[in-house]
């Protein structure tokens, strides 16, 4: 640390190399500043995650922890269940809840997101696991399934201080700003669909599914948008 510099001292001479200088003791003071900010640096344990703007509640409690018995229910592919929505059973793991986002822009798809996830964050890839489309960029409702839901990685969507909801949360982003705007009924009824298999499949209640800024521990943010429609969502899923 930085102690307290006497400014008493009027002038002193300095000897650099074997030559003398002049220096005022304000000088001195600015240089002994510089040579400890210079020296210690500014290190930060964290990667290109938001910042927590608000303490965790110690009231709250985190999902449970996974369950090291949990087995993938035995169900296959069908005409119910879309191709890319069962990851392989050598990977798959159990989560314990649902996170939903917006894009906050009007556009946008996964490729699109993947790209920009990867310039701009200098992540390794789409954070989220599935993305619903709203018709510019793909189709209105349509369900894009990202690598990240394939290979079971731990998301990049939603940073907590223990990363918990990255780790054992789903992240389900729609594309479109619900500040401006609602959801399409497609995406909705998408988002439904989806929703219900995966907590039937992984037993995760309703109080488990949350918008990115209800999550415990989240940082500050109106995501998925004023306008989506919470409570209407819950009310439509069917576990």
């Amino acid at each position: 640390m930085i102690h307290k510099c006497k400014m008493s001292i009027i002038r002193k001479k300095e000897t650099v190399l074997g030559r003398k200088f002049p220096f005022s003791s304000e000088v001195f003071f600015i240089f002994a500043c510089f040579s400890v900010f210079f020296f210690n640096g500014c290190q930060s344990t964290r990667d290109n995650y938001p910042v927590i703007v608000h303490p965790s509640s110690p009231g709250q409690q985190l999902p449970p922890e996974i369950s090291s018995d949990w087995k993938p229910p035995e169900v296959e592919s069908s005409s119910d269940v879309p191709w890319g929505w069962i990851p392989p059973k050598s990977v798959e793991k159990n989560w314990t809840a649902i996170i939903v986002h917006h894009s906050a822009t009007e556009t946008g798809n996964m490729a699109k997101f993947h790209k920009s996830h990867i310039e701009e964050h200098g992540w390794d890839g789409v954070g989220y696991d599935f993305v619903i489309g709203n018709g510019t960029d793909s189709g209105d409702g349509e369900i894009e399934v990202t690598y990240r839901w394939r290979d079971q990685k731990t998301g990049a969507h939603c940073w907590t201080p223990d990363n918990w909801a990255n780790t054992d949360g789903i992240g389900i982003c729609l594309v479109g700003n619900f500040n401006n705007r609602k959801p399409t009924k497609r995406q909705m009824d998408s988002l439904v669909k989806l929703t219900d298999f995966l907590q039937k499949r992984y037993r995760i209640p309703q109080s488990r599914i949350t918008g990115h800024g209800e999550t415990r521990d989240a940082h500050a943010t109106d995501c998925p948008g004023r306008l989506f429609p919470m409570s209407s969502f819950k009310s439509m899923l069917n576990f």
